[in-house]
Parts: C-alpha cells; sequence; structure tokens
C-alpha cells in the first residue's frame, strides 16, 4: 500500500458536506483513509475574488499507481459537480494529490508533489497538523520547516 496526502477543498455550496461526501467516495473507491486533519476556513489563493474556502488534508493508503490515482480523484470531483471554468477558480469539490509515498512525477498531467503546496498556508497548516515531520522529495525539508519559512500571509482559520 502506498502513502498519499491529499487535499480537499471548496467553496460554492455546502463545502463541509461536498469535502464529507468526497471522503466518503475515496473510502469507496480508492482506499482507507488513516489520519484527517481539521477542516480550515481560508481566504481564496490566486484569484482573490471569490468566497471563503472550506479546506482539510487527508491521508489515504492507496494500491492504486498515481495517474490512476488522479483518475479517479477527477471522477469524484464530476461526480460532485466540479466545474474547470477557469483556473483557480470557485468550486464544489477540489482534490490535490499533494504526495504520493516519496515518488517525484513531472508529466504533463500529473506533477507529484503538488507544485505550489509549499507556497500555500492553506495547504502546509492542514497537513502540519497530521504530518509535521513529513520530508518533501524535492525540497527536502519537513512539513515543519516548510511552515517555518512560509511567505504567505493568507487568512486561515480551524473550524472543526
Amino acid at each position: 500500500m502506498k502513502n498519499i496526502y491529499l487535499l480537499l477543498g471548496g467553496n460554492i455550496g455546502d463545502s463541509k458536506q461536498y469535502i464529507g461526501d468526497a471522503k466518503k467516495m475515496i473510502e469507496t473507491t480508492i482506499g482507507a483513509i488513516k489520519e484527517e486533519s481539521s477542516l480550515y476556513q481560508t481566504s481564496s489563493w490566486g484569484k482573490t475574488n471569490q468566497p471563503d474556502f472550506i479546506n482539510q488534508v487527508i491521508h489515504i493508503e492507496t494500491e492504486y499507481n498515481p495517474q490512476q490515482l488522479l483518475s479517479r480523484t477527477i471522477a469524484i470531483e464530476n461526480a460532485l459537480g466540479r466545474q474547470r471554468a477557469e483556473k483557480w477558480g470557485s468550486r464544489t469539490i477540489d482534490i490535490d494529490i499533494l504526495f504520493y509515498d516519496n515518488k517525484i512525477i513531472n508529466e504533463k498531467e500529473l506533477i507529484i508533489p503538488h507544485p505550489h503546496l509549499h507556497e500555500r498556508r492553506f495547504t502546509l497548516i492542514p497537513l502540519l497538523e497530521i504530518a509535521p515531520e513529513f520530508h518533501h522529495p524535492v525540497l527536502n525539508q519537513t512539513i515543519i520547516n516548510l511552515c517555518n519559512n512560509l511567505d504567505d500571509k493568507l487568512r486561515i482559520k480551524k473550524i472543526s
């Protein structure tokens, strides 16, 4: 089994419900959830004139390879009404693959580790909660170190 960290988030409709539905679908179609962070409310990143997001990081185990994992996460997003109208736009649910064990993948449709995770408070703070010592295989730093060197000042608030 492979250890995977996923970021779940959304800002359209009942984001908590969409995240809950996504987690149920992940458990039935991808693998067991081993740990999950608290839920966090955050300002939008990249495109700031939209509603706040609710985000959560989960740790799962799966037998699927990275491409199969991507395909299954996209299927879950689509089943939950995800529309890809604009980059960084509002969405019902977004599922980002942050880490796939310690693999480094750089393909047209799939980059792991997620290329922006070290720049984003809304990703690192929930990840810090469940995997502080996880070692970023490209940057050669722990999540704690990445958080300590983070420039992002985005507002983030734990909500549960």
